[in-house]
């Protein structure tokens, strides 16, 4: 298929490229920055310059494609207004674009918030709605396009996609403990996230692509839950620190911003998604990533 990729030089994005090439795919990547663009192009993807706020771009990019896969997200946490409303303008007008067509439409969302007490699967959905909700409320916009003829996929990705490189959640609780000479976690370390290597990511997306019938909700999870405790020992081994618990009021003041997500409980099933798939993740945990010197250390 000729697939038009948002986010396409990203953590995921890069990943879900190289798969798609390599599954036989043309892949036409969208990208803000000359570095980008190149790494796009030194890989044999097509280029698209442009961002989330350029929709008149997204919105040639996606008619030109006989598939859109969303990955981009601005992410930027002191303005989550601004970030959520560019993320629903885009999946709006990609929406609009793809309607009446069947194609297919995957959109990156998460697993978090999803439940509380148990385990996310991907029979739960997403209690996101509206513009200012999370993600602008997205995975459910993107799903409404299902009666107007869209084939559209939530590729709900674990809180952390880890492996070597990774600057996401769990680089910056590494920080954190090189910086503050211990590493932490918040009260009894129970909670725990789901895990995922970022390379049966990329797979799960390719197959997805392939596989996901209309209004699917796959989850990219191959650990159901690490827990907290387990990931800060991972760390202080890396580091050679000690570790704690610290008061579960103090997560924020130790984690800055991250502290509240640190404290919740993120876990998440993907029965569902390899059933439907054929899909088995095969790569490192996110303990051996850890152990490994994935996130630095001695």
């Amino acid at each position: 298929m000729r697939v038009f990729v948002t986010g396409a030089s990203g953590w995921i994005g890069s990943a879900v490229v190289d798969e798609l090439l390599a599954t036989g795919h043309e892949v036409t990547g969208l990208a803000r920055s000359d570095t980008s663009a190149a790494a796009l192009e030194a890989k044999g993807a097509l280029v698209r310059r442009g961002d989330l706020d350029d929709l008149d771009g997204i919105r040639l990019g996606a008619e030109a494609a006989e598939a859109v896969i969303h990955l981009a997200n601005k992410h930027d946490w002191a303005d989550q207004a601004a970030t959520n409303a560019a993320e629903r303008g885009a999946v709006q007008t990609i929406g609009d674009t793809l309607a009446g067509s069947s194609r297919p439409f995957l959109l990156a969302s998460g697993v978090a918030g999803l439940t509380l007490g148990r385990p996310a699967t991907e029979n739960d959905p997403s209690p996101a709605h509206g513009p200012d909700a999370p993600r602008g409320g997205t995975e459910n916009l993107a799903l409404e396009f299902v009666e107007r003829g869209v084939r559209s996929v939530s590729l709900r990705f674990s809180p952390t996609v880890h492996g070597a490189g990774d600057h996401g959640f769990v680089s910056i609780i590494a920080a954190v403990a090189k910086e503050k000479g211990v590493s932490a976690y918040p009260g009894d370390g129970t909670n725990r996230w789901a895990a995922v290597h970022r390379t049966d990511a990329a797979r799960m997306v390719a197959l997805g692509l392939e596989k996901a019938p209309a209004g699917s909700r796959l989850h990219a999870v191959a650990e159901e839950g690490v827990t907290t405790r387990a990931i800060a020992e991972a760390i202080g081994r890396a580091y050679d620190l000690p570790v704690t618990s610290i008061d579960p009021a103090e997560a924020q003041s130790h984690f800055g911003w991250l502290g509240t997500f640190f404290s919740l409980d993120l876990a998440a099933t993907s029965t569902v998604t390899r059933e439907l798939l054929g899909w088995t993740p095969t790569g490192p945990t996110l303990l051996e990533d850890i152990d490994a010197g994935a996130y630095g250390g001695r």
